[in-house]
């Protein structure tokens, strides 16, 4: 009975999550959260620290609902959240508020994120006090707000008083308006609602009669309905999703203040324009189709935002409908662009939105492009928009639907790219359109293009002719009547470049003890490399040899290769860093197989291979000298050291360095900053550096969230920080504040990166310096896009200087070229999509030992995306055990384990908890896929298998499981 009742209690906690976790306290209700372990409980709060309540809640919850439950753990809950002061909570746990009412505190809710740039302004002590004499916080909701006040000053207080009330029981507001009257606060109670006809009452007077008299939730709701969105409809669609986004940012003043403007203020903010940047918008401003290049840092969305503004006066000044869509690349972007860039200058006088991967998508976009003048979101968006509009669908947009569509980054608009796919269709109905008017017929309206970027590139081209064919072929796909550039001034700042070469180790005992190592394991396995050993090329040669081996069954070379890999990335790591991170990388490497090889009760261990033992034993016997050897300094790396005085000299010779360093791959930007962080040096000199990486899940190293890179970044503005550690996240269009100097530490790629790195250098007398690393020809790579930035900036003037006649003939002919490659390239995308093998075709293997598992006939799909194998003889095969890596990169949506072979420990995948359902869900890249007996090892993706698989039946597995536990209980 008690775990029916706990099945139940865990439904309906599921079913209100989303509730649940914006209206916690997770500070004041953890104290209280007696049967969560006090080691669950410190991760909960580091997520607070980390990432704000609402993360936090959201792995309180999971924490909670975690099994195995322990006696009474949902009164216990629901008694945390009362002690706690989560008094509305409760309220939706035992007696949730009917519909009308939570429909009615969701619009207070809302009205108070809108009007929150002016609450803050409040006499927030006094404020403070009132609400807790009338209930509407408690005493340690006091204590904190009083606490915020103290330390960080009036505003920021009110914030915290403001994200406090809202999570009060319905009815808060009539209490919150009265105690603003009460304050002598008139115009912020006449702004939340409160008449100026009601009657103060006298002393002692009842102040009912004044929440009577005083306009209703619903007369609020028309007023804030006709106002432009000033948080985003995606945030506030539901107003209890976002309880963070009422704080507002008190780090440095309002962007509209910085605009020059203040929030309230319903006149046009004027935009001023340079000379330069006047001279790239004109041709912009007359309607044309153009591409503006200008460095980073020069101010390209400052134009995008004048001619948005211009172009949507006039359109309204001629009775026509406009709709500006500005289309970015990177999710940190379109917040960016939003916040500091086009709603300071145009919310006043136009309905601006924001909408990304990120946004909690309530309405449609369709919606969302109908009801606003300027729409920014990440490219994919739209295009999935145009797509469902191609289809037939009734939500999708059509590209008639918008009036200028402004496309940042623009040099990304090639082969592949979504930005492509986009302009793909625009292409499309402009050659179409010729036909038509040929034809006497009306043509499809086509918006404007603006495409903005600090470099086109050459696309890899060694000659000039080459790089003219590159540029003109962007200029094509963005159908762009001109390049624009900056006529070259006296202004122009001149940066101090420098390359610093390395010397070699005179000596390398670390990395003679790996290549002992890997050696051996060439010679156990009869393996020849043909190129260097801590190479990328060493890397591309061990990745095939895995392959190769995965798909001929031999487990010998298979494990080996793999080994090879990783001590390859080990040399790497001990020519970029040092010697103890690459010790510590191999170390991590090798305790994570020997835990593949323990099953999880520990009774018996799986089967270790000849092989296995020997690639043990072999960094077993080695690892004392490779400990003793990474903590002698004699021998570490000479790019390191450059790397030292670099920094040192920067900080040391100027009285207020800002730079960043931009390095290959997470792991090492995650390293470097703790090597910073650790040695007394730089701090003392005052060096405080931070990393800032990716957000992407595609490598070992934990992801940075969206917010965690925006806090990086606001302290680097602030001053908090003053030295940024950055992978190629950091390269391109965020808003980083100008640096002194930019190092890249043994990372170069193409021209456009560099030319992206060198503008982060925007101080006066700034420097960019590259620092050689052993194996990475870094000082060639460089010397090679000098070049390459040269021979573009000559590709652009002689595209500049071609005659009107000429330049449309060759941007007609690349178009033409580019629908039909199009054409081409949908055919055998169709082809692709063609999923005619039946699934008994497919056999699936073990990627290590070769064992075969299952058929195609054995494998079911959950929502067209997790493919799950849920037969009896499946379970048999695998053994279960801890997610390490996603409890070390502290996911919210962790799952129960992974699934391992039993025979060999090679992980199979993990299991998923789908509506109460424990399920083995398969990767397939962990197997030897066998297509009418062809064997296949590369496959990384489900989608690119030749076969449609079945829908996974809910309804029938779990009559069978009932069926099966009735079955067991008759026996």
């Amino acid at each position: 009975m008690d775990s029916e009742n706990d099945e139940i209690h865990v439904r309906l906690i599921e079913d209100l999550r989303h509730k649940l976790e914006s209206i916690i306290k997770v500070e004041e209700t953890l104290i209280y959260l007696h049967f969560i372990t006090q080691e669950r409980k410190e991760r909960i709060s580091q997520k607070l620290k980390a990432e704000g309540n609402a993360s936090a809640a959201t792995l309180l919850i999971s924490e909670v609902v975690e099994k195995p439950h322990t006696q009474g753990w949902f009164r216990a809950f629901v008694d945390a959240l009362r002690q706690g002061g989560s008094v509305l909570a409760v309220d939706y746990l035992l007696n949730p508020p009917d519909p009308e009412t939570e429909a009615e505190n969701d619009y207070c809710v809302k009205l108070i994120q809108l009007l929150a740039p002016s609450l803050v302004d409040m006499k927030t002590v006094e404020v403070c006090n009132h609400c807790f004499s009338k209930g509407l916080i408690t005493a340690a909701d006091k204590e904190r707000i009083l606490a915020e006040t103290r330390n960080n000053g009036n505003r920021s207080g009110a914030s915290e008083l403001l994200s406090r009330i809202v999570r009060c029981r319905p009815g808060w507001i009539s209490d919150f308006q009265e105690v603003l009257r009460l304050t002598e606060h008139k115009e912020l109670y006449e702004l939340t609602g409160g008449s100026t006809e009601c009657v103060k009452p006298k002393n002692g007077a009842s102040a009912e009669p004044l929440a009577e008299s005083c306009p209703s939730v619903e007369s609020m709701e028309i007023t804030v309905a006709e106002e432009p969105d000033s948080t985003g409809l995606y945030a506030c669609a539901d107003p209890l999703t976002s309880m963070e986004d009422i704080r507002p940012d008190l780090s440095e003043p309002p962007a509209a203040e910085t605009a020059g403007t203040t929030s309230g203020d319903s006149e046009e903010t004027e935009i001023s324009l340079r000379d330069y940047q006047m001279e790239v918008a004109r041709p912009a401003l007359e309607g044309e189709n153009i591409i503006i290049c200008l460095p980073t840092g020069s101010g390209k969305t400052r134009v995008a935002v004048y001619i948005t503004q211009k172009h949507l006066d006039s359109r309204r000044a001629k009775g026509e409908p406009g709709k500006v869509v500005v289309l970015v690349n990177k999710i940190p972007l379109v917040e960016q662009h939003f916040s500091t860039e086009f709603t300071p200058f145009l919310k006043p006088k136009y309905k601006v939105e924001k909408v990304s991967g990120d946004s909690q998508l309530k309405i449609s976009f369709t919606k969302i492009v109908e009801k606003n003048d300027i729409i920014i979101c990440t490219a994919q968006i739209l295009e999935n928009f145009l797509e469902r509009a191609d289809s037939g669908e009734d939500d999708g947009v059509t590209l008639s639907d918008l009036s200028l569509i402004i496309i940042d980054e623009c040099h990304h608009t090639q082969k592949g790219g979504v930005y492509n796919h986009i302009m793909m269709r625009y292409l499309k109905q402009k050659h179409k359109n010729i036909k038509l008017k040929k034809e006497q017929k009306k043509p499809v309206l086509l918006p404007q293009i603006l495409g903005l970027t600090a470099s086109p590139g050459v696309g890899g081209a060694n000659t000039l002719s080459k790089a003219e064919e590159h540029i003109l072929r962007i200029c094509a796909n963005l159908d762009a009547s001109k390049i624009m550039t900056r006529s070259l001034g006296g202004d122009k700042k001149v940066q101090r470049k420098s390359i610093l070469a390395v010397e070699p180790r005179k000596e390398d005992p670390f990395g003679r003890v790996i290549k002992t190592i890997m050696n051996a394991i060439h010679e156990h396995v009869l393996l020849s490399p043909t190129c260097d050993l801590g190479s990328q090329n060493y890397e591309q040669w061990a990745v095939q040899k895995e392959r190769q081996a995965a798909k001929e069954g031999d487990q010998k070379v298979r494990v080996c290769a793999e080994y090879l890999r990783r001590y390859n990335e080990g040399l790497i790591l001990s020519n970029t860093i040092r010697m103890c991170d690459a010790l510590s990388y191999l170390n991590k490497f090798h305790e994570e197989q020997i835990k593949k090889k323990t099953t999880p009760d520990e009774e018996e261990n799986i089967q270790i291979t000849e092989t296995e033992r020997f690639l043990f034993n072999l960094f077993k016997e080695k690892k004392e000298e490779l400990e003793k050897l990474a903590k002698d300094p004699t021998y570490e790396n000479d790019s390191l050291s450059k790397l030292r005085s670099k920094i040192l000299q920067e900080f040391s010779s100027r009285k207020e360095a800002r730079g960043i360093i931009f390095t290959r791959t997470r792991h090492s930007a995650i390293t470097l900053s703790q090597w910073i962080q650790e040695n007394p040096k730089f701090a003392d000199i005052g060096v405080k550096p931070s990393h800032v990486i990716g957000g992407g899940d595609q490598s070992d190293t934990k992801p940075m969230t969206a917010a965690e890179q925006k806090d990086v970044l606001k302290k680097f503005r602030t001053g908090e920080l003053n030295l940024l550690i950055a992978t190629t996240v950091a390269e391109e269009g965020l808003d980083i504040p100008a640096c002194n100097f930019v190092i890249r530490y043994g990372h170069v790629t193409n021209e456009i990166a560099m030319i992206q790195s060198q503008g982060r250098g925007r101080a006066d007398d700034s420097t960019y310096t590259v620092v050689d690393v052993k194996n990475t020809g870094v000082a060639e790579k460089e010397s090679v896009n000098e070049y390459r930035e040269q021979m573009m900036n000559k590709a652009i003037q002689k595209i500049k200087a071609l005659n009107e006649k000429d330049y449309n003939k060759q941007i007609t002919e690349f178009q033409i070229q580019a629908i039909m490659e199009e054409r081409v390239r949908q055919v055998r995308q169709k082809k692709k999509a063609v999923k005619d093998e039946s699934p008994s075709a497919l056999e699936f293997s073990c990627r290590n030992c070769s064992q075969k598992i299952c058929s195609g006939e054995d494998i079911q799909v959950i929502e067209n995306m997790h493919k799950v194998n849920v037969t009896q003889q499946f379970r048999k095969l695998f053994i279960q055990r801890e997610n390490v890596s996603l409890q070390e990169r502290r996911l919210d949506y962790e799952t129960n384990g992974v699934i391992a072979c039993r025979g060999c420990g090679q992980t199979w995948g993990s299991m998923m908890m789908y509506r109460g359902i424990d399920l083995p869900c398969l990767h397939v890249k962990n197997f030897v896929v066998s297509i009418n007996g062809k064997k296949h090892s590369n496959y990384s993706k489900w989608s690119d298998l030749p076969v449609k698989f079945p829908a996974f039946d809910y309804i029938e597995h779990t009559s069978q499981m009932v069926q099966s536990s009735d079955d067991e209980e008759t026996e």
